[in-house]
């Protein structure tokens, strides 16, 4: 919207086609996303090879799955109220090169506890990485098409999830398990070179922390050419002006819907990581070959593409709702997994429909928690719903551990896993009641840059 030389930033963003340098953070977004998922989910997939290779007892590999998770929630929780101060770019270079060269560094481990260590280090890097990709895909993405492009964004994580699959199945017999570690430490290593050069950073960022405005210019100038005639740069939004970071997050205005985020977040990862961690293991101890077990499982992973669907019905209908039917069609989904698993291809049906909506539910909730908070608040609040849901995947992975401990048939254990489905959408149908209208009460206001 603009008014003589002023320009608000949503409203020029929402009038405008999607210009080549929003697809260019788009695809960026994208492939952090995709590395994100393959350096996340790799260790499931080599797990196999090293209780082989170090002859280790399977409930030993507990540590070795959950290490990263926990560095997954610091690198969250940590870097959400740091990018709210110093923007989203600067956080999203050093995430990647962190976790690109603890990945690397993976690969020499001689031990578990040095394998625990460099997990860790990579899991605080993908945990800072992927919801500031989120924030920023968000902060530049049109209102009317915001879920559908950041879940299509986010299509990247299970995407790279499932490659690191059937990469693996390929490469561990030529090259043994430590080669998947050294692609997952040089693909993001070269992003990181390109992110230097060409990722822009949020202008809804610089118009509210009063960037010059010959730089906001620069940048929207290659949204629309009209951008580079204006002086004054508005951010119109809901949300208190003093406000920011963890405070705005556990304001009384926002806490309720906070908690709904990180239940559903939480409760969707316990799924998530008890599967892709597991599943290889488990289908392995019914019989299957590992290279089977592997591609199958990888699979679970490849079908959230469905997010893209899921994303275009948010736009359009109650996103909450939406949301919410798609985790509990997911817990229906899981709990068939287990009761088909001596059927091959009944097996790989279930497999992908379960992944398909898992992960198009999990994916939708960054999305949904960018368009709950304000621009002052988005990157920790997007942060702490994916921080604090990490230890969903922590309990996730330690989960299938004890059950297989005790000695719980597969069809139990699959059973048991697929619960906390039916937990996150109650959780967000608990949010669509106290927000009715999708985010907090809160009256107009606006920021504005200016300058000559």
């Amino acid at each position: 919207m603009e008014v003589g030389r002023h320009l608000e930033i949503q409203g020029f963003v929402d009038t405008r086609p999607f210009s080549a340098l929003q697809k260019l953070v788009f695809v960026l977004c994208f492939c952090i996303v995709l590395l994100d998922g393959f350096d996340t989910a790799m260790i499931g997939f080599v797990a196999p090879s090293l209780v082989k290779e170090w002859g280790i007892a399977r409930p030993a590999l507990a540590p070795v799955l959950s290490a990263a998770l926990f560095g997954l929630a610091c690198g969250a929780l940590l870097s959400g109220p740091v990018a709210d101060r110093i923007g989203r770019r600067m956080i999203l270079i050093l995430a990647v090169g962190i976790f690109g060269l603890a990945s690397l560094l993976s690969a020499w481990s001689g031990t578990i506890e040095h394998l625990v260590l460099w997990r860790f280090i990579t899991g605080v890097g993908l945990g800072a990485a992927m919801p500031n990709a989120a924030t920023l895909m968000s902060e530049y993405a049109p209102r009317p098409r915001r879920a559908f492009i950041v879940n299509s964004m986010f299509c990247g994580f299970p995407l790279g999830s499932a490659l690191g699959g059937f990469l693996a199945a390929w490469m561990i017999p030529q090259w043994g398990w430590r080669s998947v570690f050294v692609l997952g430490g040089v693909a993001p290593l070269a992003l990181v070179l390109v992110m230097i050069a060409a990722l822009p950073e949020s202008i809804r960022y610089m118009v509210l922390k009063q960037k010059p405005a010959e730089a906001i210019r620069a940048i929207l100038g290659r949204i629309g050419p009209e951008a580079r005639q204006a002086t004054r740069f508005v951010l119109a939004e809901a949300g208190p002006a003093a406000s920011g970071g963890i405070r705005l997050v556990l304001s009384r205005r926002y806490a309720l819907g906070s908690v709904s985020l990180w239940l559903a977040y939480f409760m969707g990862l316990v799924i998530i990581y008890a599967l892709v961690n597991w599943m290889p293991v488990l289908f392995g101890d019914a019989g299957m070959q590992p290279a089977t077990a592997a591609m199958v499982a990888a699979l679970f992973q490849l079908g959230g593409i469905g997010a893209i669907f899921v994303g275009w019905l948010m736009d359009r209908f109650n996103p909450n709702r939406i949301v919410a039917a798609g985790f509990a069609l997911a817990a229906a989904a899981v709990a068939v997994v287990g009761m088909v698993t001596g059927h091959l291809t009944l097996l790989v049906c279930a497999v992908f429909s379960a992944g398909t909506l898992v992960n198009a539910a999990q994916s939708s909730l960054p999305a949904l928690a960018a368009e709950f908070y304000p621009t002052e608040g988005r990157a920790t609040g997007v942060s702490w719903m994916l921080g604090l849901g990490r230890f969903g995947g922590i309990a996730g992975s330690f989960l299938v551990a004890e059950l297989a401990r005790a000695q719980m048939s597969l069809t139990g254990i699959f059973w048991v896993v697929a619960i906390p489905g039916l937990i996150a959408g109650s959780a967000l149908l608990a949010k669509q009641f106290f927000y009715p209208a999708g985010g907090a009460p809160a009256a107009p206001r606006q920021v504005a840059a200016t300058g000559s």
